[in-house]
């Protein structure tokens, strides 16, 4: 009987005998690895729309403990993610299956760049013993994403999917806040490796804090230009509020007597009826101050490009991206650093003075609330009319006395949104989200769903122009499903009114109607439909009471509000791309 020789490697073991078990090497997969990564960076929640490429991520998030929250869209799944990181301070996490998973999450992905938000998303892909071959939902993502995110790369080997997960959520932090994008081939993410051989970095040890107080000799400058400026104001944008300054800033307006414009998330920084919070006499301040500081926000279009302050002001802007500062226009005093660290050490310099200005600054902020009531009194008969249709000023006048210290307010569409940027006053900080200078339609259910996973204790309140809602609608029912809550309002004009205004001053009234009209549609019925609460109101002493039972009803709610289509916001009428 013929034998077959046995090979026998060095050391005198056969090749085939068996491991014992005790001394087999732990194993883990590539999608574990990115659970422990995300697990590090304190996420709790991702975002997601399933697909095979990643599925493996799925179990590693499970045993890691990190929910699930699977949506109807990808686009949906980006501005959740956005909107948490926007929430709760620490970076959003959407995962995406390759191809058109990927590219449906694009705009998530370029809102949150433009709005400096801090998010990951993880995109799957082809496998890489596939490459160039053709497999399924191959594309080039990496080159796609690169443009619309601080970092953007494709993960090599499983021994490195934990590392590069960190290594993206440094690059969030990088300059001013922002997404990153990172894909995991197939086989690298469902391979196992031995722990022993992947780099895990571990919890608060593989990045620094980014929080800089800027140059001291600019801090210096600018409280010395404060303590004798007779009519300074200071503007705070969204990185107010993703800096966590709003109580230093609060406390630099009311230690300096400086009165305060807010933008973006910056606004609920002062509550309303606070002496300093002015909202209406802007322009009038941006034309009669000696010193305008900006803060947080840049000069692009909702700032004229810098054009809309006065020429003969001495002009102050803060920032955390050094790109940012002086662009489009030049300044007098650049400082880059964390908003809330830079106003606490220019209260800290100007405050420690003799005299600081702040008791001379009376009779300037008397002159602002003089022009800030006026103004407020020539629009409110607006806020109190009976109109059948239902004016605009009527129905945000409603939500902002309907909203509480708690109400989490967002806006989500064009013309409509337009007219509550006027009158909703958030009444806290970090209470106040829209979709940012992208101007992106569609962030109102993913927000909502967002806001309110991350901050159950909070009253989220939207409301939606009848063209945005229709992007996103759909994931209605995932706030449904997962049991979130929110009142929802549709502002309804049948119409993409924003647009129609342009379109009526360029081309006339016959053409008003081309490309931008919609179905009269009852989004009170669509949300009954999906097992959340509905209303419909057409006339505008039922708008209080709707609001109030979709509150009481514990219940993702809508409530379609027909408004008038013939009425536009001044700040539609205002754009100079209709001129």
């Amino acid at each position: 009987m013929a034998h077959t020789a046995r090979t026998m490697p060095e050391g005198g073991t056969p090749a085939d005998a068996a491991v014992p078990a005790d001394t087999q090497p732990e194993l883990i997969s590539g999608g574990h690895l990115v659970a422990k990564a995300l697990k590090a960076e304190g996420v709790d929640v991702i975002f997601t729309l399933c697909g095979g490429h990643i599925i493996d991520i799925y179990d590693g998030c499970v045993d890691e403990g990190i929910a699930v929250v699977d949506v109807r869209h990808e686009q949906v799944a980006a501005h959740a993610a956005d909107g948490y990181a926007r929430i709760t301070g620490r970076p959003g996490v959407a995962v995406v299956t390759a191809g058109p998973g990927t590219t449906d999450a694009v705009t998530g992905v370029a809102n949150a760049l433009r709005a400096e938000s801090p998010m990951l998303l993880i995109g799957g892909q082809g496998a890489l013993s596939q490459h160039k071959m053709g497999s399924l939902q191959d594309l080039p993502h990496v080159d796609m994403m690169s443009p619309i995110t601080k970092f953007a790369a494709s993960v090599p080997a499983t021994e490195r999917v934990a590392d590069m997960v960190s290594m993206a959520f440094r690059e969030c932090y990088h300059g001013a806040p922002g997404p990153s994008f990172l894909e995991i081939p197939r086989d690298v993410l469902d391979a196992r490796v031995p722990v022993d051989k992947a780099r895990i970095p571990q919890a608060g040890h593989y990045r620094a804090s980014t929080r800089s107080a800027g140059d001291p000799d600019a801090v210096e400058r600018l409280a010395d230009l404060v303590a004798h400026a007779e009519k300074p104001c200071v503007l705070l944008g969204s990185q107010v509020w993703s800096c966590r300054g709003t109580d230093a800033a609060a406390e630099f307006v009311r230690a300096l007597n400086v009165p305060a414009f807010m933008n973006g998330a910056g606004r609920g920084t002062l509550p309303p009826g606070d002496p300093h919070h002015l909202q209406l006499a802007r322009r009038y301040a941006f034309q009669n101050a000696d010193l305008i500081i900006i803060v947080g926000t840049p000069f692009d279009f909702r700032m004229g490009y810098g054009r809309r302050l006065s020429t003969k002001a001495t002009v102050v802007q803060v920032d955390l991206d050094y790109r940012t500062v002086g662009k489009n226009r030049d300044v007098d005093l650049g400082i880059v650093g964390d908003a809330g660290l830079v106003l606490a050490a220019v209260t800290q310099a100007a405050s420690g003075r003799v005299d600081n200005g702040s008791v001379a600054r009376k009779a300037w902020l008397e002159e602002l609330r003089a022009v800030e009531t006026q103004a407020y009194d020539k629009r409110l008969p607006r806020q109190h009319s009976d109109a059948v249709p239902i004016d605009p000023y009527r129905l945000v006048h409603e939500i902002n006395e309907f909203l509480t210290p708690d109400s989490i307010y967002i806006g989500d569409g064009g013309d409509i949104v337009t007219f509550s940027g006027q009158v909703i006053q958030p009444k806290s900080p970090g209470h106040w989200m829209d979709p940012g200078p992208l101007g992106t339609l569609g962030v109102g259910v993913p927000f909502a769903m967002a806001a309110k996973y991350a901050r159950p204790d909070k009253e989220v309140v939207c409301l939606f122009g009848d063209g945005a809602f229709s992007l996103t609608g759909w994931d209605f029912e995932t706030l449904v499903r997962f049991d979130l809550p929110f009142v929802g309002i549709v502002g309804n004009n049948s119409s993409m009114n924003q647009i129609r205004y342009g379109q009526i001053q360029k081309y006339g009234e016959a053409r008003g109607r081309v490309g931008n009209t919609l179905g009269d549609v009852r989004f009170d019925e669509f949300a009954r439909m999906l097992g959340g609460y509905g209303e419909e109101v057409r006339d505008p002493a039922g708008i209080r009471p709707a609001l109030e039972r979709a509150r009481e009803s514990g219940k993702p709610s809508l409530i379609n509000v027909w408004v008038d289509p013939e009425v536009y916001a001044p700040g539609t009428m205002n754009q100079t791309m209709y001129k």
